[in-house]
């Protein structure tokens, strides 16, 4: 029989218990009402800044499409409680609406504080809590001009960064004497005082303040001290407090400080209602983290389907953010309260880093500890607390001897405090399913999906676990694509056979050819079918067009960002028609034509570049398409001008070879009709220029582009495009899409940043001069086989009879155009045989 569950609200928390449930409910036995009383569903708090940092409410949804499509699963969107009647066990909802309960779980979060000071009710104040609030934010704020954010916690800093991603001038103001007051301790609230300030933020610490000020609208804020900021602007962010409201409405017990009163179990004074997460008072105590919400909800959920007692097992209340680019951790006994605890200090001022270890009174076990401007160390310590040390502290804090290795962590040592996954959980995945990758181990276990702080752990269990991936290309070549690369570039090789001659053995494979020849080609090395090279190309490189299943090819010349004129679409449809070719646009936006023998292609050729038109690498491992909308010209919802820059794009980099196909597109505004964020790159525009996503793809494990850099002007767009294309194509392996190859990457989006926006590695003139080569030296792979009659004679169906056609290749009709007819094969006769039975 299914029993019904009603989930009042549906934040991160009450949907990671919607989620557990129907993961683990294998019988099917709960329908679950969830009540959420925002206009989406749940997304990612967390990283709620980046909302204005170019990603949109979808991206930062959680809610896939399984669930919201899930029959036993009714989500009801702006929609609260209003009434909860235990005797009845019903709920009230404000669309009038009285729901039947078996179970009730009350998920309701918290609301942000507001300090009731003179003001605070103005025109012009706002809290950071939601994405609403954040539109709000956006809508008030004037660029160059002052915000002021009351609270300089881990929200407040966020708050400020907010303002700062709008280009205003933030101020942050923080009764206590540093910021993060919870988090790091003096040493570190120094250090991260003068990073932030570094970074153009105004920082008041150690003041109150006084009023809002205005009449009607906010003009300004006054402190405590008298200090006066000019704003229009303010925001609270001086902490939360529990929405436990239907606790009195229902006759359920509330903690003293606030919060539904649960006991270990995250049950109420009511047998059949739990609450979890920010709303709950874990015998009398809130948590204001997600990671123990997550708990929570798991271990209701383990007791809803009668799995277990689902005991809250406590809070891991360690914490690994970078906040304004800046690295701040802390974790277990960072303040050192532990009686006759110890601290280990290493201060950093020139380079702006402070971690500190915070020891038992023997300098034997890890209480706890603070990392600020360099957290690096966080995933090897954070396991580590009430353990014994592995090494001598300092040798843990100083960057000479920062590290350890993972077999000293202990089976039970929580690796992923997010998703409470254990060491042991991890390796046992490794060896028992063969992973081989971080991906796997993501996919099998969840750590490391949700903040990512201990993905360079994974990296080190993988390790320890006899996982050795071989870097070298095959069994020819003991070097990486990579590595080859490298060896290629900076030695000036300019052939197959001198590179395996100098750096390989054998005579190659199917493997490392056609790599070790995209290399080539990347390099800038002559045509693809010059010498050489020709007989090291796959299948459709090797005529430069896609081979179809009955021996055919198909043509796709290029139609940058998709615009093409009347005369051009005419000259393909007469090609199409005097060829007898299939035709079909495509998703990039172009035109295919199917059907053409071997010996017709470069006659077709012939046709189509007299015409204008030029190879559009369709068979190639290069840059395919930049897909556009219409944009500004057209729309009326366009900001920029996204046709104009597509084009601009897909010439500058076409014939760009890389190791694996290269698709982008660019979208006029955040409707984003061009698919930009499922592309390798993707260009989106803003009313302040441009947004680019890197790492996206479609087909079959779809990943949307991540954001790597905002408000672009188109300058800076291109450079930060060239040095990513071209760190790409330096560092990517063999059939390595992008996507695969930012999963891969150490450091992930945040290294690539770095890199390419940053220029940490100091490269980016190497890279974009890379480029400018490439833009320099293009040539059209199609006109450069009209022009020389030695590969023209490559393109026959016989090299005995170059001019007979193949008398395999046979079509039907169908919807007035031609398809593959069937292939009449030989086949041996075979002997009529008696069947014994």
């Amino acid at each position: 029989m299914t029993r019904t569950l009603v989930v009042v609200g549906h934040g991160m928390v009450g949907h990671r218990l919607v989620e557990t449930l129907r993961e683990r409910d294998a019988g099917d036995t709960w329908r679950i009402v969830v009540l959420g009383e925002e206009p989406r569903p749940a997304y990612d708090r967390v990283a709620l800044s980046s909302y204005l940092d170019g990603k949109s409410a979808e991206d930062l949804s959680l809610a896939g499409h399984e669930l919201l499509d899930d029959p036993l699963v009714d989500l009801r969107l702006e929609t609260a409680a209003t009434g909860i009647d235990r005797a009845a066990r019903t709920v009230s909802t404000s669309d009038g609406s009285e729901l039947c309960y078996d179970a009730l779980v009350l998920a309701t979060g918290s609301r942000p504080f507001v300090p009731p000071v003179p003001g605070h009710d103005l025109d012009g104040c706002f809290v950071y809590r939601t994405i609403e609030d954040l539109d709000a934010i956006r809508a008030a704020a004037t660029e160059g001009e002052p915000g002021v954010v009351i609270g300089g916690g881990l929200l407040g800093l966020e708050a400020a960064n907010a303002l700062r991603l709008l280009g205003m001038r933030a101020h942050v103001v923080e009764m206590a004497p540093r910021l993060m007051p919870l988090q790091v301790d003096e040493g570190g609230g120094q250090v991260l005082g003068r990073l932030v300030g570094d970074l153009g933020l105004t920082i008041h610490c150690g003041a109150a303040t006084k009023s809002i000020d205005g009449d009607g609208r906010v003009r300004g804020v006054t402190l405590a001290d008298g200090t006066v900021i000019e704003t229009d602007v303010v925001v609270f962010s001086a902490g939360v407090r529990p929405r436990d409201e239907l606790a009195e409405l229902a006759g359920l017990a509330r903690a003293e400080r606030g919060g539904f009163l649960v006991d270990e179990s995250c049950r109420t004074s009511d047998e059949n209602i739990w609450a979890i997460g920010e709303c709950a008072a874990v015998e009398g105590r809130c948590y204001g983290l997600v990671a123990p919400g997550y708990s929570m909800a798991e271990g209701v959920a383990e007791q809803l389907l009668a799995l277990g007692d689902g005991a809250f097992p406590g809070a891991d209340l360690s914490t690994k953010l970078k906040l304004l680019g800046v690295d701040v951790a802390s974790f277990g006994d960072a303040h050192g309260q532990t009686d006759g605890a110890l601290e280990v200090v290493y201060a950093n001022n020139a380079a702006g880093t402070y971690a500190k270890l915070v020891l038992s009174d023997d300098a034997r076990i890890l209480l706890g500890g603070v990392l600020v401007g360099d957290a690096s160390a966080y995933s090897v310590l954070r396991p580590l607390i009430d353990r014994e040390l592995p090494a001598p502290p300092e040798q843990l804090l100083l960057p000479a001897g920062s590290g350890i290795d993972a077999g000293a962590l202990p089976g039970d040592a929580t690796v992923c405090s997010c998703n409470n996954v254990s060491k042991e959980d991890i390796t046992t995945a490794i060896t028992g399913q063969g992973l081989t990758d971080v991906p796997g181990i993501k996919g099998c276990t969840k750590a490391g999906t949700s903040c990512g702080s201990c993905v360079p752990m994974l990296k080190n269990l993988l390790a320890e676990c006899g996982v050795t991936a071989s870097k070298a290309l095959c069994e020819h070549f003991p070097q990486s694509r990579a590595e080859l690369f490298e060896i290629a570039q900076a030695t000036g090789i300019g052939s197959f056979s001198e590179l395996i001659g100098r750096h390989g053995s054998g005579r190659g494979c199917d493997i490392c050819k056609p790599a070790v020849a995209s290399i080539l080609a990347s390099l800038g090395h002559g045509h693809i079918l010059e010498g050489e090279q020709a007989g090291l190309q796959d299948t459709n490189d090797r005529f430069l067009a896609n081979m179809q299943r009955n021996g055919t090819y198909s043509v796709v010349p290029r139609v940058p960002g998709g615009e093409i004129t009347p005369e051009k679409l005419i000259v393909l449809g007469e090609v199409a028609k005097d060829f007898g070719l299939y035709t079909k646009i495509t998703g990039g936006q172009r035109i295919d034509l199917f059907g053409a023998r071997v010996e017709q292609l470069p006659l077709i050729w012939r046709r189509l570049v007299d015409a204008g038109f030029e190879s559009g690498h369709a068979y190639g491992k290069a840059l395919r398409t930049v897909k556009s909308c219409v944009g500004n010209d057209w729309c009326r919802y366009g900001v920029q001008d996204s046709v104009s820059m597509a084009i601009r794009l897909e010439l500058r980099y076409r014939g760009l070879r890389a190791p694996h196909k290269i698709k982008a597109g660019v979208s006029g505004c955040a409707r984003e009709c061009a698919e930009a964020r499922g592309k390798d790159f993707g260009v989106i525009a803003t009313d302040r220029g441009w947004n680019l996503y890197v790492g996206g793809n479609g087909g079959f494990t779809p990943r949307h582009a991540e954001l790597l850099a905002a408000d672009l002007d188109d300058e800076r767009l291109i450079r930060i495009i060239d040095r990513f294309l071209m760190f790409y194509v330096r560092t990517a392996d063999r059939l390595q899409r992008t996507s695969a190859w930012l999963e891969a990457l150490d450091g992930g989006l945040d290294h690539l940043r770095e890199v390419v926006v940053e220029d940490s590695l100091g490269i980016a003139d190497e890279l974009e001069a890379a480029m400018h080569r490439h833009v320099e030296n293009y040539s059209d792979e199609w006109a450069g086989v009209l022009a020389d009659p030695g590969k023209l004679a490559r393109f026959v169906s016989f090299v005995n009879a170059p001019d007979a056609p193949d008398p395999t290749i046979r079509f039907v009709e169908e919807r007035g155009q031609i398809r593959p007819g069937p292939v009449a094969l030989p086949m041996p006769a075979i002997p009529n045989q008696e069947v014994l039975t």
